[in-house]
């Protein structure tokens, strides 16, 4: 099975293919934060065109699904959607820089790989949660920071696990010249995506994290407070 689907995965094709539909989902997506949904926090229109640029299609269904005004009802679902792509637009820039440094610069085997990726990964995606916080003038440092491990270690873990698993169970030895190197990043990253949002959903429940602001209501002068 592996073998098959690498051989499936070394067509550039397919990679093609995945773009063709990625540019396309990712101009929908910018065309509506402009125009129906331009009152979103400047953090979670970023959010949504990481999100969509990382994943293509899934990006702009989990946008529909969860991430605008026009949204059916606020469920925990689309609270828990919200919040995971919170921290995948952070973890997948992470992600990629771990990789790209890992796999195209020093060349390392896949547990190193796997290492520097998840680090990265965790790093990118923590402060995007930290940052904002702080930069909205939190006076205690140290319960920011305190709140944001607890809210994300479980999320960042969940969704790295099975993205890096999968990169590098599918890819192997790939290189960045290899069609097989970007087809099977573009599978686990959507794959650690939806993977990580039960686990988003639970937290969501468990009130550790807030799902991010409800799209029908955000007002576009608040400070973005929420945790991710």
């Amino acid at each position: 099975m592996q073998s098959a689907l690498r051989d499936l995965l070394s067509d550039w094709s397919l990679f093609l293919g995945w773009l063709l539909l990625m540019v396309p989902s990712l101009v929908w997506v910018l065309r509506d934060l402009t125009s129906s949904n331009a009152h979103l926090a400047p953090m979670m229109k970023w959010v949504w065109g990481l999100t969509t640029l990382y994943s293509g299609i899934v990006g702009l269904l989990v946008y529909r699904f969860a991430g605008r005004r026009q949204i059916a009802d606020n469920s925990d679902a689309r609270k828990g959607l919200r919040s995971v792509a919170h921290c995948y637009s952070g973890c997948g820039l992470g992600e990629f820089v771990g990789v790209v440094l890992a796999v195209g610069l020093l060349a390392l085997g896949n547990f190193a790989t796997a290492i520097i990726t998840f680090l990265f990964a965790y790093l990118f995606g923590f402060l995007l949660t930290v940052g904002p916080m702080l930069q909205a003038g939190s006076d205690d440092k140290r319960k920011v920071i305190q709140d944001a491990f607890r809210s994300e270690t479980a999320s960042i873990f969940v969704m790295e696990l099975v993205a890096i698993s999968v990169d590098l169970w599918l890819g192997g030895r790939s290189g960045m010249h290899d069609a097989l190197f970007w087809n099977s990043m573009v599978i686990s990253l959507s794959l650690g995506l939806l993977a990580a949002w039960p686990v988003n959903v639970w937290l969501v429940k468990r009130g550790i994290k807030g799902g991010m602001a409800d799209p029908r209501e955000t007002d576009p002068h608040a400070q973005h407070h929420a945790h991710c």
